[in-house]
């Protein structure tokens, strides 16, 4: 499949890598060519120089044949506004802008942009690590019972197998965050340094499970 990217800071040319590693054409498009950099010697989508909401400099980057467009620069007009281009000029039906005010990023989720509110997530993200409990999960079923939250986790476990990490909390580990790269753990798989452990369980057990995890492990 075909993706457009406007915008290649650190989000869009790592958005970008990753879409080709997936094996999908890329092209890329950002008003200053020195920013291409980012992308590395090995990119080989394209790199298109000029306004990602302009109708020409889109139909340079393959608007016309893209599966979705993303609109990550820094620029919250720039970005919805690239946005509503590729959809209503274009008929790209995947898009999504990144937007820093959350505000604006309702208004625009309402109109039927789907965005991505960076405050939002930066302030989450934050949250998750200063509060050593009861901090906002990732996710949450609908029903609200369930939750995947990251926990933080004293030193003490590290060389445990996340197998028993699960049996203190009486929940699972739906993924583990290891120097950048997201993993599914097995039967076997030991927790690390600097590992982040997202647990999935009963919202009702999570200030349990986190005092737990925040503790040594028992010695047996």
């Amino acid at each position: 499949m075909h993706f457009v990217i406007m915008g290649c800071g650190r989000v869009g040319a790592s958005l970008a890598r990753a879409l080709e590693r997936a094996g999908h054409e890329v092209a890329i498009i950002d008003q200053d060519e020195a920013a291409f950099r980012r992308l590395g010697a090995s990119f080989e989508g394209r790199r298109v120089v000029g306004l990602g909401f302009d109708r020409d400099t889109l139909r340079e980057a393959g608007i016309d044949e893209a599966y979705a467009f993303a609109a990550v620069s820094s620029g919250d007009n720039s970005n919805i506004l690239a946005a509503r281009v590729a959809r209503e000029k274009f008929g790209v039906e995947n898009v999504v802008a990144r937007i820093y005010d959350p505000g604006r990023a309702e208004i625009y989720q309402r109109l039927g942009i789907p965005t991505v509110a960076t405050v939002k997530w930066t302030s989450d993200q934050v949250l998750r690590r200063l509060l050593p409990q009861g901090h906002v999960p990732e996710f949450t079923d609908p029903s609200g019972r369930v939750v995947i939250a990251e926990m933080p986790i004293h030193e003490g476990w590290v060389g445990h197998r996340v197998f028993d990490l699960e049996n203190a909390v009486g929940g699972r580990v739906a993924y583990v965050s290891r120097l950048g790269e997201g993993l599914i753990p097995t039967t076997e798989t030991v927790y690390q340094d600097g590992d982040l452990v997202h647990f999935s369980l009963d919202r009702a057990r999570l200030a349990e499970a986190e005092r737990i995890l925040d503790a040594a492990p028992a010695a047996h």
